[in-house]
């Protein structure tokens, strides 16, 4: 068998172009602007998809604007799985929950209404894994951050589930300078907030952040408070065998450990609002938001995905003191080592589109995945 880094480029951009353990789409339209996208994968497998969605929101959504952008980055963990399931449902969910959101009788995006898609795909992610369970039990501790962001309107709304992050670039009238200004949250109990955050939730389990291996970790096995999946850690029932022993918990609980609920952000847009970066946690170890949003303001469009993902890799490199170049050569799984899978979706906002008719429907999923 051909090794995943062997794999040749495929020159056809429609869609993207994979190229050794590379996935780009140097640069694609949307509703109200230009977007760049890139995957690279560290992990013996990538657990990482990311999507974007160019067109009807729902065709029942009210206004002049029915026209929207959605893009999704889902770092998996312990698999695949579930971040692949959230790429093919979440959207989906999205869609069927804008007509039918009968508690704030409106026809528009919502914070509500994206917390009811976050909620709806974790339900339908539990169905399947109680399908597979005694064929599948790995399924159960499968699971994925999940960063979700919609433009529509001239507002951008931010939900995220985990510790990917959206960061906006912003270019004041007068300036030539791009100032960064980050619009999730991460949930990761290395921060003290979120530890604070999940002792108050569970007064009594005093076992539920502890330090292993040198970083904060969910009963001693996960970063993240929140994300969807992880279902060993939100019912009970699923911590017996045939779950491998390393994941269960020696000791039982009532409420679930995790949740999947999203924090959101809601922004209206300015002018001086010119893209944002939607990446998984991989992108922002590497590097910081402003040194992020200063390659995107700096360099030209197209690539520009592939570019954000080559510095990070460069800071990869530099902090284990060795070349890019030797740092290309290491196989997926030992590269994991290095750097985690990196998933990037840069948003370009040209304002002047917004008010314009927009591009035909468009969608395009990302990521290194066996052909």
């Amino acid at each position: 068998m051909v090794k995943p880094c062997w794999r040749p480029c495929i020159e056809d951009d429609t869609m993207g172009r994979l190229d050794g353990l590379v996935w780009h789409k140097d640069l694609g339209s949307h509703a109200y602007g230009e977007f760049s996208m890139a995957v690279i994968q560290a992990n013996r497998m990538c657990e990482d998809y990311s999507q974007l969605e160019s067109g009807p929101l729902s065709s029942f959504i009210s206004g002049d604007h029915p026209q929207g952008t959605f893009a999704g980055v889902y770092d998996g963990h312990a698999g695949s799985e579930a971040s692949k399931f959230v790429s093919h449902n979440l959207f989906f969910n999205l869609k069927i929950i804008l007509p039918v959101d009968i508690v704030s009788e409106r026809r528009e995006v919502s914070e509500s209404v994206l917390k009811k898609a976050f909620s709806a795909t974790e339900e339908d992610f539990l169905s399947l894994v109680k399908k597979q369970w005694m064929n599948n039990p790995q399924i159960a501790s499968v699971g994925t951050c999940c960063l979700a962001g919609v433009l529509h309107d001239g507002v951008l709304f931010v939900a995220n589930a985990g510790d990917s992050r959206a960061v906006l670039g912003r270019v004041e009238r007068g300036s030539k300078r791009a100032s960064a200004v980050q619009l999730s949250n991460e949930h990761n109990v290395n921060i003290a907030s979120v530890r604070e955050e999940l002792y108050a939730l569970h007064p009594d389990d005093s076992q539920v952040v502890i330090m292993k291996h040198k970083c904060w970790r969910v009963r001693g096995l996960i970063q993240v408070s929140r994300s969807i999946g992880d279902v060993y850690l939100k019912r009970a029932e699923f911590q017996r065998e045939p779950l491998l022993p390393k994941f269960r918990l020696t000791e039982t609980f009532e409420k679930p450990i995790l949740n999947s609920e999203p924090e959101v952000t809601v922004h209206k847009l300015q002018p001086e609002d010119h893209f944002v970066i939607f990446a998984s946690d991989g992108l922002w170890e590497q590097l910081s938001n402003q040194e992020a949003v200063d390659i995107v303001h700096n360099f030209p469009r197209n690539g520009i995905a592939k570019r954000l993902l080559k510095a990070a890799l460069h800071e990869a490199a530099k902090k284990r003191e060795m070349r890019y170049a030797d740092l290309k050569k290491i196989d997926p799984g030992v590269r994991r080592h290095f750097h985690d899978d990196i998933t990037l979706i840069i948003v370009f906002i040209d304002s002047h589109l917004v008010s314009k008719s927009p591009l035909p429907p468009y969608s395009i999923k990302g990521g290194v995945f066996p052909r």
